[in-house]
């Protein structure tokens, strides 16, 4: 039962965000998070004032757009919905569909058709949804993976966006004034998404949580509501909180925050870690959870709100105030056995209803989504794989949590197909991605993963999954097919593979001379903290490729121009002969030279050579955080143990529509050419896909196919669809 003691806020503001939009006031700024609160009295009185000036202008725009209207296109199709299911494969679709599992999708392929769909190179999320959005490649589009590296001085950055404060001043010519500061938001992704031309076009378009979408940016006609990328209150990509009375070792790391708790008779107090305030100290916000040993209930009390909930039950969401800015949580009581009590909560999510930065276009259109369904995640990363993957919580835990999320994202795509008649509709799930990464040992009798962890009562748990799918997009289908005229797709960024064995790169470039730690050390930490630059030629970070440490770009960079081409053709002969000491596999099936696989603007901020594995194989941990481990190889015994950063030919997407399509080998990066194309929108020329439906592929525009270091279409990339291995 839910108890609310808080003043019941104003409707109005319901009513204006189907109307009008309105800028963040900033009313607080986190130093260390580069957080903007949005003041309610200014985001209202900005509101009403859009709202006049609509109204007011009115008259004038619609006068326009008739003496104009003759200059827009005509568009083929009435609406185009694309449903994205992130890391859905094609192999187990179609096993699964051959077993009966998946009926509707079987139905929607004999009506239209379903292919494989080749991916990025890297075939990692961030930039496989960029070509998405963009049409064009990651060296046009510059996201290559989660994170690089800063050249200034080696430390991680992500890689799609950057936030933080500048001081703030007032300038008054003959001096400036300063008070205080200013928070910036800034998309690192370069080209543009195809729905800010659609909208250049008149057509709307309704585009939710697509990953690299933060911050949001501006366009015409349509509504944004952010994916992956936005952070959670503390500014970070995700930090749970565990709350334990048992006694946990000192130097455990579990990726989150851990405290231990004392129980004073039927009582728990402690407090949440929110965003630096402004004396640069994380502001706290109290909890209390009171026991009922009877009942076996526990009521938890954040600001003013209480919820009751049983043992492995989450809350609904919670907001939890801080100093100017409020986030939302959900808390999970994960274990009570006697005195013992263990409660996790998720990562402080970013207020929908009031958001501390900007997390959707117009700004306002996140605040109408809370008002309308209540509370949601906003965390780009939502489903906590680290909380799983650190075992503070379990596979049932996770399960709860993924599919709470799940359903929140239904509501939001049945609001947008509901407003948009006419147009584009893009929504975006990434539960299958998150099961598929952190159930898929279950596939794998021998997996590593396996070691001490159950392998049976879960192991239905990926085919119930796309079973679940199947049943969703008939659910789907008969909303979208409401509306004549409409194509529908099903698509994904890329598809799946085991991941056994962790191969640390920074280990084997030690080992073979490329990089060199500082002396006395046999082993470096997170980040190169042991690394000696001035002798050091190649190094890694993140999961996709390697660095060239070059001479003009890299601080210490010690490789001049004239012997890199040379370096990588070294560095790609040994790696495709790299051999798994355990079993002698082969490790690599290619590594790629960026420069011959790429020719846009931002390759060369690129790494030098895109680690193509075979299945079975990624960067390791250890290695993804800029470390370099005693041994080179390591087993894999994360639940983590599904990942798709391998060779992009041994994990293509899933592709089905509604029609039959004219190209036998569809790419991601058909897909904006292909929508802008339905809409009679004229496609650019940087655009490096052709149009699914017209039968007459367009040039790739010098994207090579892998290995090749010839320009050719990435639709002749071979397609290897293998199940499990």
């Amino acid at each position: 039962m839910r108890h609310r003691h808080r003043i019941p806020r104003a409707s109005l503001l319901t009513a204006l965000c189907l109307i009008g939009s309105a800028q963040p006031a900033l009313a607080y700024i986190g130093p260390g998070a580069g957080f903007a609160a949005a003041g309610a009295a200014y985001a209202l009185l900005g509101t009403f004032l859009l709202v006049f000036i609509i109204l007011l202008l009115w008259p004038v725009k619609a006068v326009y757009r008739l003496a104009t209207s003759f200059r827009f296109p005509k568009p083929k199709v009435k609406r185009v919905v694309v449903l994205g299911l992130d890391g859905f494969d094609p192999g187990l679709a179609r096993r699964f569909m051959d077993e009966g599992r998946m009926p509707n999708f079987k139905k929607l392929a004999e009506q239209g058709c379903f292919h494989p769909l080749a991916t990025a190179c890297p075939s990692i999320s961030p930039v496989a949804w960029s070509s998405f959005a963009t049409g064009v490649d990651a060296s046009r589009h510059n996201i290559y993976d989660f994170l690089t590296r800063d050249p200034c001085n080696y430390l991680p950055v992500l890689s799609s966006s950057e936030t933080g404060t500048l001081p703030r001043s007032l300038n008054l010519g003959f001096a400036k004034i300063p008070f205080g500061k200013k928070a910036f938001f800034r998309l690192l992704q370069k080209s543009q998404p195809f729905w800010k031309l659609l909208g250049a076009n008149r057509v709307w378009s309704s585009i939710v949580r697509v990953p690299i979408t933060f911050p949001p940016q501006k366009f015409k006609n349509g509504t944004l509501l952010s994916g992956m990328c936005v952070p959670d209150i503390q500014g970070t990509q995700g930090s749970f909180s565990f709350y334990s009375t048992r006694t946990r070792p000192t130097d455990a790391h579990i990726g989150g925050q851990q405290y231990q708790i004392t129980r004073r008779g039927n009582r728990v107090e402690s407090k949440l870690t929110g965003p630096a305030g402004a004396d640069g100290h994380p502001m706290k916000a109290a909890f209390a959870v009171e026991l009922d040993d009877a009942g076996r209930r526990a009521a938890i009390t954040i600001g003013d709100e209480t919820v009751e909930v049983g043992v492995r039950e989450y809350t609904p969401w919670l907001r939890v105030p801080f100093d100017g800015v409020n986030g939302i949580v959900r808390a999970y009581v994960q274990t009570w056995e006697g005195d013992d009590l263990e409660i996790y909560f998720t990562p402080i999510n970013i207020d929908p209803d009031n958001p501390a930065m900007p997390i959707s276009h117009p700004f306002v259109y996140a605040i109408y989504l809370a008002k309308l369904y209540g509370p949601y995640a906003t965390l780009g990363l939502a489903e906590d794989t680290w909380a799983l993957n650190e075992r503070v919580i379990d596979e049932e835990a996770f399960l709860k949590q993924a599919w709470l999320i799940f359903e929140e994202r239904k509501k939001q795509l049945w609001d947008a197909l509901e407003k948009t008649k006419k147009g584009f509709v893009t929504v975006v799930f990434d539960t299958t991605d998150r099961i598929s990464h952190m159930f898929y040992r279950y596939l794998d009798p021998e997996h590593p993963a396996n070691r001490g962890k159950d392998t049976e009562r879960h192991a239905d748990v990926i085919p119930a999954m796309y079973a679940r799918m199947d049943e969703f997009v008939a659910e789907v289908r008969e909303r979208v097919d409401r509306i004549d005229d409409t194509v529908f797709m099903v698509i994904s960024d890329h598809g799946f593979t085991n991941f056994r064995r962790g191969v640390n790169l920074n280990s084997w470039l030690r080992d073979e001379g490329y990089l060199v730690l500082k002396e006395g050390c046999e082993t470096s930490r997170d980040y190169f903290r042991d690394v000696d630059w001035s002798k050091t030629r190649a190094f890694t970070i993140g999961l996709t490729g390697i660095f060239i440490n070059r001479a003009g770009r890299e601080a210490e960079g010690i490789v001049p121009p004239e012997e890199l081409g040379a370096l990588c053709r070294e560095l790609k002969a040994k790696l495709e002969a790299l051999r798994d000491p355990l079993d002698g596999q082969p490790v690599i099936k290619e590594a790629f030279i960026t420069e011959d696989l790429h020719s846009g603007p931002y390759r060369d901020m690129a790494p030098e050579l895109l680690i193509g594995y075979h299945k079975g194989f990624r960067h390791s941990w250890d290695c993804a955080t800029g470390g370099a481990s005693a041994e080179v190889f390591s087993d894999n015994t994360k639940s983590w143990s599904g990942d798709h950063c391998v060779d992009p030919r041994l994990v293509p997407g899933v592709f089905w529509c509604n029609r039959p399509i004219d190209k036998p080998d569809p790419e991601l990066l058909d897909l904006a050419p292909t929508v802008l194309d339905l809409f009679g929108v004229g496609i650019p020329s940087y655009m490096q896909g052709s149009p699914l439906f017209d039968g007459v592929p367009r040039p790739s525009g010098a994207a090579p196919s892998p290995g090749s270091g010839e320009p050719a279409p990435a639709a002749t990339i071979e397609r290897e669809t293998e199940e499990v291995r």
